[in-house]
């Protein structure tokens, strides 16, 4: 009888400390809130608005540990729209991300499957658009550098390195998935970044190869390295870019450089967060530079405030438009999950001709050249 007890209590000791080595979290995020914006196709609006900072997901995330180090892991997670139940991502299921893959804590981590690239990885953190201190309305234009994560790489794989004192490394490489068109609708992309003290620096690389050819059109349809959600309607996209920040006490200040340079540049999904409109250009090549200072102070352990200013300046065949947008935030945290926020955005475009009017990323396009947007949210985490 003893023993048998013994091989009892045994046995749950291995149960349990063999699932201990296994995980699955359940996680997400819901931002909500209402926003006024001056100008929409020249009238004002008052809006109910989700993801004006962080658009709402959930997600699941898992680990299983293999031993020496090494384990299995695996991510999926759902875009959705609070205010009316909706899918985003062109209402795929797991739209935000979807990977599997090997993990180990000496040489780092390779994945598969829907994933960000290595700008979105590593210059993302330094943008205000790529913090919860900023979001999507303070995009660059068009989120031109997707920055603000407009799209993510399909059929992709992607290695990550460990971290060897302070610095990280990666790349991604999507494939087209189409015998005979190795290069169309191909994507790939590599970065690094050092972080020592308070001190984060980090640069980054994105091509995506022959993705559209059309104005719309897929160049070998829904199965290559980017689905047709790319704000930027063009046969070749190069991006490239290096950002620092520092941060000393409760207090952190950066700056950030990013360019793209697009070629059979024929249009714009403009509004690529809210609506579908597009803004045919009928151009051939286009050229966009980002210059963005931000920085954000923890006032008390509840309140902090953020703002940011960029400039981008941009040559769309002969015309070259200009744009300025300041972005201001506050945030008062209710607990460790919940915090409820005020943004503003101000933008100004320069024309130059080119017809293209002020708008804030996520909202309706302005009647002119200068929009302002006020939100008031609720965000909270799970």
């Amino acid at each position: 009888m003893k023993k048998t007890l013994m091989v009892a209590a045994l046995t749950g000791v291995f149960a349990t400390a063999a699932h201990a080595q296994s995980s699955v979290t359940l996680y997400g995020l819901i931002d909500a809130g209402i926003t006024y914006t001056n100008n929409q196709a020249g009238h004002s609006n008052w809006q109910a608005t989700d993801g004006a900072i962080s658009t709402s997901r959930w997600g699941l995330r898992g680990s299983e540990d293999l031993g020496g180090g090494l384990k299995a892991i695996f991510t999926l997670e759902n875009g959705f729209n609070v205010m009316n139940g909706s899918l985003r991502q062109g209402g795929r299921e797991f739209g935000r991300q979807a990977f599997v893959g090997l993990a180990s804590d000496q040489f780092g981590s390779v994945t598969l499957g829907r994933q960000y690239d290595s700008a979105v990885d590593y210059l993302g953190p330094l943008a205000l658009t790529g913090t919860q201190y900023g979001g999507t309305f303070t995009a660059h234009p068009f989120d031109n550098d997707n920055m603000d994560n407009s799209f993510r790489v399909d059929n992709s794989i992607k290695y990550q390195s460990a971290n060897y004192g302070g610095f990280k490394f990666g790349g991604l490489y999507g494939f087209s998935n189409a015998a005979g068109e190795f290069s169309n609708n191909r994507a790939y992309s590599l970065g690094a970044s050092y972080n020592y003290g308070g001190l984060n620096v980090a640069a980054a690389y994105l091509q995506l190869n022959n993705t559209l050819s059309a104005l719309g059109a897929v160049t070998n349809g829904p199965n290559g390295a980017v689905g047709g959600d790319n704000p930027l309607i063009a046969g070749r996209q190069r991006t490239f870019g290096a950002g620092v920040n520092y941060t000393f006490g409760p207090a952190t200040a950066g700056f950030l450089y990013t360019q793209s340079n697009l070629n059979d540049f024929t249009g714009i999904a403009a509004g690529s967060a809210g609506t579908s409109a597009t803004v045919p250009l009928g151009a051939t090549s286009g050229h966009f530079q980002n210059f963005e200072v931000n920085g954000r102070y923890q006032i008390t352990p509840a309140l902090s405030v953020a703002g940011g200013y960029t400039f981008t300046q941009s040559s769309i065949d002969g015309t070259n438009p200009k744009w300025n947008q300041v972005n201001l935030q506050t945030s008062y945290a209710l607990s460790k999950r919940t915090d409820v926020y005020l943004q503003g955005e101000y933008q100004h475009v320069i024309q130059d001709g080119s017809g293209l009017n002020a708008d804030i990323n996520g909202l309706t396009a302005s009647g002119n050249n200068n929009q302002v947007a006020v939100t008031a949210g609720l965000r909270t985490r799970f």
